[in-house]
């Protein structure tokens, strides 16, 4: 596992991709940590956004099936510092719920959103399931009768992620979804989920191992963010 995040994080800081990003400086110790150099010189005229990395730490999350075994936590990091790469290119200010492989509490996740007063709130994950034939992306927003005005706004949110995705990584789709997270349940903004695919199935855990397709993954996700925020600034 640890040889493979290296070789994984080696490749990536150098390669060449259609999905543009500015350089960034990774670094690969023994443990699963990944050093980010926050970019220089962008402007963050259009508002703050909350990346939240799921698990961490002890936490790893959900795991692939088969040996060598791989956890979730480090996709989930690598794929949000993609994610704020780009969306600093937008123009967007972004924080993170955490940077390394640190284990971070849910309600410290959620109240660290409310307080920073963002824009959205995203947490970035990816599945598995009992049986290795589940497979696809999907995107949790929280539903809520006492505010609807910010189940709407989720769901709007959800559907131009889900959308964006789709088209860039030609996934299946597994649609919109209520789902009762914490962390999207106790935001006070705008808030998904998204699972960017499952690690128990074979075809997707062999994409998800390609930096390439983090990196669709994350310009996906920023894509579906910015989308709907022009159409909030548009009022539509």
């Amino acid at each position: 596992m640890k040889r493979f995040l290296l070789l994984l994080l080696l490749f990536l800081a150098g390669c060449q991709s259609k999905y543009p990003i500015e350089r960034a400086r990774y670094v690969a110790p023994l443990d699963t940590t990944v050093a980010y150099e926050k970019p220089r010189n962008f402007s963050t005229s259009k508002g703050l956004i909350i990346i939240d990395p799921g698990h961490g730490g002890e936490d790893e999350g959900t795991k692939s099936l088969t040996k060598p075994v791989y956890s979730e936590k480090s996709f989930n990091l690598i794929t949000a510092k993609f994610l704020v790469s780009y969306l600093r290119q937008m123009g967007y200010k972004v924080m993170m719920t955490r940077t390394d492989d640190t284990f971070i509490p849910l309600k410290t996740r959620y109240e660290f959103a409310n307080n920073q007063k963002p824009l959205l709130f995203v947490s970035v994950h990816y599945n598995a399931a009992a049986s290795p034939e589940a497979k696809g992306i999907e995107v949790f927003y929280y539903r809520s009768d006492d505010n609807k005005d910010r189940t709407q706004a989720s769901k709007k949110l959800a559907q131009s992620t889900l959308n964006q995705l789709l088209t860039v990584t030609q996934a299946k789709s597994r649609g919109v979804k209520h789902g009762d997270y914490a962390v999207i349940r106790e935001t006070n903004i705008p808030a998904i989920l998204v699972e960017g695919g499952f690690l128990s199935n074979e075809e997707e855990l062999r994409k998800i191992k390609d930096p390439e397709y983090l990196k669709q993954i994350a310009w996906g996700i920023s894509q579906g963010i910015d989308g709907y925020l022009s159409g909030q600034r548009q009022g539509i």
